[in-house]
């Protein structure tokens, strides 16, 4: 089962990834992992891909996709995996088709998560995270013991500028700019399926399942 998650950001896809993932036993694949695993591990690939990054420059899309389908050639990708944060434009996903194709495999779904600007906006507002450790939390979905103080260590939580209206909406205006047109290209592929994520995150994850089948 060869899955790839879509869906704006703060839309909710990476729960859910981490999710099917747990449900199907295949592993969820981030582009940030792989660059960090292949960074971290001294590989060709990963030399190639940090001489960029160290530049503050993209990494080619050539270059992304050869990262993931090394990956996706892994032993653990066996029985499936769960593409997350990548194709995210239309070269992408070309370049993966096509690497792919030349191992005798294709995407089985390409699930869309979809959910209104607004929401996002809003949904990403609520937002706040922990100085100290790290941990997040929602004003609404996830609130703390103590309104502005961690739970699990008892710093002050702050609004991430990443979290802040104004960027999450830029962050949005890029998203449909580059990736909504990814969302035709499956389409027209016949394996894009829709999944409302307006709803909670329990009925999301169900209706997900009843795609890929329970």
């Amino acid at each position: 089962m060869k899955i790839i998650m879509l869906g704006a950001p703060g839309a909710g896809k990476g729960t859910q990834a981490k999710k099917i993932a747990e449900k199907y036993q295949i592993p969820h694949i981030s582009t940030g992992d792989i660059f960090r695993a292949n960074i971290k591990n001294g590989t060709e690939l990963g030399k190639k891909a940090k001489t960029y990054m160290d530049q503050g420059l993209l990494v080619p899309d050539e270059l992304v996709c050869d990262l993931v389908v090394d990956r996706v050639q892994q032993e653990d990708c066996r029985n499936g995996y769960i593409l997350d944060g990548f194709p995210r434009t239309i070269p992408q996903a070309e370049s993966l088709d096509r690497a792919l194709a030349a191992l005798g495999e294709s995407v089985d779904y390409a699930v869309n998560v979809e959910v209104p600007d607004e929401n996002i906006v809003n949904r990403m507002g609520g937002r706040r995270a922990c100085v100290g450790c790290g941990a997040t939390y929602h004003l609404v979905y996830a609130p703390t013991k103590k309104e502005g103080i961690c739970d699990t260590c008892g710093a002050e939580l702050i609004l991430r500028d990443d979290d802040r209206p104004e960027t999450v909406q830029k962050r949005l205006g890029v998203y449909h700019e580059q990736t909504q047109p990814l969302i035709d290209y499956y389409s027209k592929k016949g394996i894009l399926k829709d999944v409302d994520g307006t709803m909670d995150m329990g009925a999301v994850f169900q209706a997900i399942t009843e795609i890929l089948g329970a």
